[in-house]
């Protein structure tokens, strides 16, 4: 790790996870076929047998965790330490336990900037870990178990891991471009999810339904407009939620996460001979 003193500057990039060639190929593959689950209604022919009624389209439901898992234990193997795996947990728990603070509450999801704050510390691997792994262990505390559930997984997933890829900068640069990537992220991450259930979530009458086998920008129209008219009240201020939590937990939180990187020494190995 390299980078400057705790005095805002930039801190130095830290792998936590390791992404090793073979972890790379099934993280892409997973997010591949996580795309291809989300977006299918924009993109299916006619008479392919994806309808919104017919058992095909539950495939990816069915196929989607099992991807996410093999993913998960791609990246798992050799590349995770038990440093590592005692701060995905502690983190992953803190998460897990602000999620419920927002139920009942619009678009209220404190959660998201622990993910952002992680992933961009730890490293785009442990940030793709993080996402899934706090949406999991919420879902367990809400009783949200449903095949909705590996849609939010992997998108989570891919909130921590991109905050992992984002440039350098520091002190409050950073802060403010983590802030700006986590309203952008959890409106994404809403529309994501507004995508993968709007095949099953309106009538065939209404004006903003899916129609199977239409073209793309007819459909890509119905759906903005119901995303616009189900979800604009929960995605928005999910996104000023993670913004203003970013902006305000930004530096204290930033310096914990790098303090606390720095003394576990993830890279380094260990020797339990005596001096």
């Amino acid at each position: 790790m390299t980078g400057r003193s705790e005095g805002g500057g930039w801190q130095g990039a830290v792998t936590a996870v390791r992404l090793r060639p073979r972890s790379a190929v099934a993280v892409g593959l997973v997010s591949l076929a996580g795309l291809v689950a989300f977006g299918w209604p924009l993109v299916v022919a006619p008479r392919a047998g994806l309808t919104q009624a017919g058992p095909a389209s539950w495939l990816f439901v069915l196929l989607l965790p099992l991807l996410l898992l093999v993913a998960l234990a791609e990246i798992s193997e050799g590349g995770v330490d038990a440093k590592a795996v005692a701060l995905l947990g502690v983190l992953a728990a803190i998460g897990a336990a602000l999620r419920p603070i927002g139920t009942g509450v619009a678009g209220f999801e404190p959660m998201f900037f622990v993910l952002v704050h992680g992933g961009r510390v730890l490293g785009r691997g442990f940030g793709y870990l993080l996402g899934s792994v706090t949406m999991f262990a919420s879902a367990l505390l809400t009783a949200g178990v449903g095949p909705w559930l590996p849609f939010q997984m992997l998108g989570a997933a891919w909130v921590g891991f991109f905050a992992g890829c984002l440039p350098r900068l520091g002190g409050r640069s950073e802060v403010a471009m983590l802030a700006g990537y986590g309203a952008v992220a959890a409106v994404i991450y809403g529309s994501l999810q507004d995508l993968a259930l709007w095949p099953f979530a309106t009538g065939v009458s209404t004006s903003i339904a899916y129609v199977p086998g239409a073209a793309v920008t007819a459909n890509l129209g119905r759906f903005v407009a119901f995303d616009l008219a189900t979800s604009l009240g929960f995605d928005l201020p999910r996104a000023v939620t993670t913004a203003v939590l970013v902006a305000v937990t930004g530096r204290p939180v930033l310096l914990a996460l790098r303090r606390a990187a720095r003394r576990a020494a993830f890279e380094a190995p260990v020797d339990f001979r005596r001096p």
